[in-house]
């Protein structure tokens, strides 16, 4: 079976990827850490090859390789390639192929959303989409599969973009407005929940803007280098990730403010193991649920490619 973006889409609609990946943290997976290995190209740079296996013993076996060739730049071609493989772990044998970009996209927003199911207000209904890339096209759908989402705000570093992604969520039924440059502190003021796709390294939401209640969802920063919140929104609000091995690691959200003095790793309440195995409420646990700030950090986990994948496996073998 091989499945294409398009396919991959159609096999995995927001609900039943949200409880897939919500499922997933409670089993037994096994993830190594991801293998990085540099290949030399002639004529261009450095490309890397990256490996992420995961599999569930006697049940599923997966792996997404993904190539990223930077060369390709220059001649008007992806520099990223990838895809997802998902084996039988009692046989061995090949069940089936997806194409990688669109899984990873789909189960990274669907995080977001199953971390909003959690952290955000019961009654979220304005949404700040920061950034307006291939990400955001899905997280807004994601976010309002969990949540009354009525009015989408975007703002984008470039506006072109932004105006972009409203004309498209317009046509989507959506309720959406485009956030000018000198309208973002406004827009997170008001907004229930904020999600922050973008590649920045400075910090694009400041904590003195934000509302009681708000609930920030931090998807870009991956690297110790990048940064889409301030040291305050840290400080004030209650912290979540995904993983504590890997968001302590890789993210500059948190690796900075932690440097800083803002916050410790202490202050990093739960994550996904503790919330989807319901050892952390989140927002009902915390003091004035109603008024508490949360932040949710994510930096992705193969686990969560796995359980995508095997989702969208067996919505096709039916």
């Amino acid at each position: 079976m091989y499945c294409n973006a398009e396919q991959v889409a159609e096999a995995l609609p927001w609900p039943a990827l949200i409880n897939a990946l919500d499922d997933i943290f409670t089993r037994e997976v096994n993830s190594p850490i991801r293998h990085h290995h540099h290949l030399a190209v002639s004529g261009d740079p450095d490309a890397t090859l990256l490996l992420m296996p995961a599999w569930m013993e006697n049940r599923y076996l997966g792996v997404k390789q993904v190539n990223v060739f930077p060369g390709n730049t220059a001649r008007g071609e992806p520099g990223l390639t990838g895809h997802y493989l998902l084996s039988c772990a009692r046989t061995g044998h090949h069940l089936a192929q997806f194409e990688a970009n669109e899984l990873t996209s789909r189960r990274t927003a669907a995080a977001s959303a199953l971390a909003s199911r959690y952290l955000s207000r019961d009654d979220a209904e304005v949404l700040l989409m920061v950034g307006a890339g291939r990400m955001a096209r899905r997280l807004v759908p994601a976010h309002a599969a969990v949540r009354p989402i009525k009015r989408v705000r975007v703002w984008d570093l470039y506006p072109e973009s932004s105006a972009t992604l409203v004309t498209e969520l317009l046509e989507q039924g959506y309720q959406a407005e485009q956030v000018t440059d000198g309208g973002l502190r406004e827009a997170a003021g008001s907004a229930d929940i904020i999600s922050c796709a973008t590649l920045s390294q400075t910090p694009l939401i400041h904590g003195e803007w934000l509302s009681p209640g708000t609930h920030v969802d931090l998807v870009g920063s991956f690297t110790p280098a990048m940064r889409e919140a301030d040291d305050t929104v840290m400080r004030r609000g209650h912290v979540f990730v995904d993983t504590r091995a890997g968001a302590l690691a890789e993210s500059g959200d948190l690796i900075a403010s932690i440097a800083s003095g803002a916050i410790s790793e202490a202050d990093v309440l739960a994550d996904f193991f503790d919330l989807c195995a319901r050892r952390h409420s989140g927002r009902s646990e915390l003091s004035d649920p109603d008024q508490a700030m949360t932040v949710f950090k994510a930096v992705g986990a193969s686990c969560e490619d796995l359980a995508a994948a095997i989702a969208a496996y067996e919505r096709r073998s039916r």
